[in-house]
């Protein structure tokens, strides 16, 4: 692993553990394991880390959109059965995204973290729409995924979690699939 991105892993660890006011340059550098003078070789300035991160979400969510249209059991099993992952056993785009979120407020990195939420998001958006041939189902679906993360984020999942597996079955008709996992070929262009 590269410096650059134990730095990032730090910032944010630092922004899901404690938040945006404690993650400061000498506490990312110092739970990085780097020095300040290494940390500021990477990002010159709390502005660089920022979008440092962002374009790591961009990345990740974009490579979590093709990788959805290359799954073998289709984007929307895929998108839904990547939706509800417990956060503590999660990293990778989950663990970023929650850190992006964390710092979608503030002043300055709020436009550019919509920006790169809005872009990530049309990704997964036009995979689902890909396979469903429909805006509207796709949508459906991106809002059911949407709905199994924000359980998963929340702990709210604890009060009486759906098998995926049963989502995707309910879903079937109103997708209008044959199966539920897999895409109905008089309903693709």
């Amino acid at each position: 692993m590269t410096a650059r991105d134990r730095v990032l892993d730090a910032y944010e660890s630092l922004l899901i553990e404690v938040g945006p006011a404690a993650a400061t340059l000498d506490a990312v550098s110092s739970s990085a394991g780097v020095s300040k003078g290494g940390l500021l070789y990477h990002f010159p300035s709390k502005e660089a880390l920022v979008t440092g991160l962002l374009e790591r979400l961009r990345r990740r969510g974009l490579e979590d959109a093709a990788r959805m249209r290359e799954a073998e059991d289709g984007a929307v099993a895929t998108w839904l059965r990547g939706s509800a992952p417990p956060l503590e056993s999660t990293s990778g785009l989950s663990r970023t995204y929650v850190a992006a979120l964390r710092i979608a407020g503030g002043d300055e990195a709020s436009e550019l973290a919509r920006a790169v939420f809005a872009e990530i998001d049309e990704g997964w958006f036009a995979a689902l729409r890909d396979e469903l041939g429909d805006p509207a189902r796709a949508r459906l679906v991106q809002l059911v995924g949407d709905g199994l993360y924000l359980a998963a984020v929340t702990g709210a999942e604890d009060a009486g979690p759906v098998p995926v597996d049963d989502l995707l079955a309910a879903l079937a008709p109103v997708l209008g699939r044959s199966t539920p996992s897999s895409p109905d070929v008089s309903d693709r262009d």
